[in-house]
């Protein structure tokens, strides 16, 4: 089948791969997608080997068949091909004259100083090198497009377009496989099954078919043979790396274990079956979004290599005009995606790690569906709360807490000298920032991480595989936003979640950085509140009476003491301001209404005090916000009124107030002094920062 051609469908939601297309059938813009962008998920563990031959205390595997082994086991795999020195000889040979030629290409190139020049061929070289070599090295070099420590910035780019172009396998050996997974013939299983597959990638290919009950639906069959070829070039790729690591020392990456880690992955990918029950639990955290869709798994037509899902007719985003001619919205499902990556993230933190074109398509009904659940990564709690940080930090132009923040997510080992990292750090970001130099959504994802990945390549970064995954992830999902709408801005649609999970958000990690973005040396600073606020209330979700109620429990607790000290003295500045004011009106009032000329000052009329002005700001927004309405304080009232940080919080102010009356009483009418600034307490450490 020649995949390269236009088409009406591609394939199935559960293969992870940039597919092309096949032939198109009329006007028809339904799509599905087979692609097979690969990356390693961070949660799997190795568990043992599972084999229908039998495996004596050594662990041997005599023959090798599709259900050797199950999982990944590089002692069985390793055990297996050492009885066999010629095959593997012989492709070690297949594997590497390419290599040899390309890594002469490098040398050349370095000795006629033409490396700078020369970059942009090599690296499109290697990419077709990669693709020719099989599935295994298109995945490898998929997951190396990702791995800024590992691969110079220059290549990653390329490598990120690797795409498979294998040709399809026989009807009979996918029919074969359906009858051996499913029990019985493709015929007694389905009404109808396409006469060709709809696409073909490097571990399966789809047909369309319809169920008996009248559903239509992706069938997805693996390709035979795939665990021995796949186990073979990665029991090869394993020796070089322990070989490599016991004769270079400056290699400073566990090259062994992130092999172990991608190939744990990529057996994985070819258990069906966890597909789908990765593509359930996506339903389950994320399938309630408005205008979020996730097809249906059709478990009792779905084994181990044969996987059959509700067929999702839609139209790739990126297909404007089509999308457009039905009516839909792109740029809203670009927010609605991005929101879904968000909560993915930083709320759950299983996410699907390959968002591409054609894994997010446009339902007619106008919905954005989610296909191809191979490839999902875990965050843990720990490293959503560390990203967070890093944001907190990135809107502080802390670098140094910046580069800490990569220390505790693992990038960076806990002996590594921080201090030439930092000033790196800070010209990325000062560069990215932009001429307005104060937004964080200001910031041009792409361009970030594109000059981070030359600092990574620069310093010993080592980076995790979630790290990867999710860098891979937006990156990709900014570029389709962008293709959509060139003014989108992926950090500007979600930062508005972050502000509403600062200021939502109980756990303690979060209240933290809530609490460093809006301090600093002992300063409050409102307009950093005022932006939270602002960002936040345009957030779906966002609570209102969570935010009073989580502000109202800091503000009366021992933590909130200085924002208490603080309100007290702004407040008591404010009144007595307004007091004085408004006796000077008076008196002007009655003094030209006896007609006694009023005499002119040099004195300005007192204002009220900056720290009130930002409360009055701050009151406006909360009155601009969904679902504001000032009776929601009254319920609470009574509780606040019986707290004993109230009672002193009205007892600083009554004592704030006498002591300015009196000496107000004292300048101005005993001592007959000029009126000015009186009784103004320290606040050298409560100095107002914008």
């Amino acid at each position: 089948m020649n995949t390269t051609s236009s088409t009406k469908f591609v394939a199935s939601p559960v293969e992870n791969r940039a597919a092309t297309p096949a032939q198109d059938r009329g006007n028809d813009t339904s799509t599905q997608q087979a692609d097979e962008q690969t990356q390693p998920v961070a949660t799997a563990v190795p568990i043992e080997l599972v084999a229908d031959t039998e495996v004596g205390p050594s662990r041997r595997v005599k023959e090798v068949t599709d259900d050797t082994w199950l999982k990944y086991d590089p002692m069985a795999i390793a055990e297996f091909y050492s009885t066999q020195p010629l095959k593997v000889f012989a492709r070690f040979i297949s594997i590497f004259l390419p290599m040899i030629r390309f890594a002469l290409g490098l040398w050349i190139d370095k000795q006629t100083n033409s490396s700078k020049k020369n970059l942009s061929k090599r690296a499109v070289q290697i990419r077709e090198m990669l693709t020719k070599l099989g599935p295994a090295y298109i995945k490898i070099g998929q997951a190396l497009s990702t791995r800024p420590d590992l691969v110079p910035p220059q290549f990653l780019e390329e490598l990120a377009e690797l795409q498979d172009n294998i040709p399809a396998f026989s009807n009979e050996l996918a029919y074969q496989f359906i009858e051996e997974e499913l029990g019985n013939s493709p015929s007694e299983i389905y009404a109808e099954i396409s006469e060709m597959p709809i696409a073909a990638a490097s571990l399966g290919q789809v047909y369309k078919g319809k169920l008996w009950s009248g559903e239509t639906v992706a069938i997805k069959v693996q390709r035979p043979g795939l665990a021995n070829s796949i186990a073979l070039d990665l029991h090869i790729m394993r020796s070089l790396c322990i070989w490599a690591q016991n004769n270079f020392k400056q290699i400073r990456s566990n090259l062994v274990a992130i092999t172990d880690e991608f190939a744990e992955r990529i057996f994985e990918e070819m258990d069906y079956e966890n597909e789908g029950r990765n593509a359930e639990k996506f339903a389950e955290l994320y399938g309630g979004m408005q205008d979020v869709y996730v097809p249906q798994i059709h478990w009792q037509y779905t084994g181990r290599r044969v996987l059959t899902m509700e067929w999702i007719t839609g139209t790739k985003l990126t297909n404007l005009e089509a999308v457009a001619a039905q009516g839909i919205n792109a740029t809203y499902l670009i927010e609605v995606g991005v929101q879904c990556s968000l909560r993915q993230l930083l709320e759950h933190g299983f996410f699907h790690a390959d968002p591409h074109p054609g894994n997010l398509l446009a339902t007619p009904d106008g919905k954005l569906a989610y296909l191809d659940f191979g490839m999902m990564s875990q965050v843990k709690p720990y490293q959503r709360y560390g990203l967070v940080e890093a944001i907190v930090h990135l809107v502080n132009r802390d670098f140094e807490g910046l580069a800490q923040d990569y220390v505790k997510l693992e990038f960076l080992t806990p002996d590594v000298d921080l201090t030439p990292i930092i000033p790196a750090f800070a010209d990325v970001f000062n560069r990215s920032f932009g001429e307005s130099g104060t937004n964080v959504a200001d910031l041009d994802f792409k361009s970030v991480t594109d000059q981070l990945s030359g600092v990574m390549y620069e310093f010993p970064f080592q980076v995790p595989a979630y790290y990867a995954l999710i860098i891979r992830s937006l990156v990709t999902l900014e570029g389709i936003a962008i293709s959509v709408d060139p003014d989108f801005k992926v950090l500007s649609k979600a930062y508005p979640y972050v502000a509403k999970r600062l200021l939502t958000d109980p756990a303690p990690d979060l209240r933290n950085s809530l609490k460093e973005l809006l301090f600093k040396d002992g300063s409050f600073r409102w307009n950093r509140l005022e932006n939270l606020l602002t960002n936040a209330r345009s957030s779906d979700e966002y609570d209102l009476n969570q935010v009073i109620d989580q502000s109202l429990e800091y503000i009366l607790s021992d933590r909130g003491t200085f924002i208490r000290d603080y309100l007290a003295d702004e407040i008591v500045r404010g009144l007595d301001n307004f007091g004085y004011n408004t006796l000077q009106n008076v008196t002007h009032a009655i003094q030209k209404g006896m007609g006694i000329e009023v005499k002119k000052t040099d004195q300005p009329q007192q204002q009220l005090s900056e720290g009130l002005q930002h409360i009055q700001r701050i009151w406006g927004i909360l009155q601009q916000t969904k679902g504001f309405d000032p009776s929601i304080v009254l319920p609470r009232i009574p509780q606040i009124l019986m707290k004993p940080a109230t009672q002193n919080f009205g007892q600083k102010i009554a004592s704030g107030l006498t002591q300015r009356m009196a000496a107000r009483l004292i300048r101005e009418v005993l001592l007959q002094s000029p009126v000015e600034d009186i009784l103004v307490t320290d606040r050298s450490q409560l100095a107002l920062t914008n």
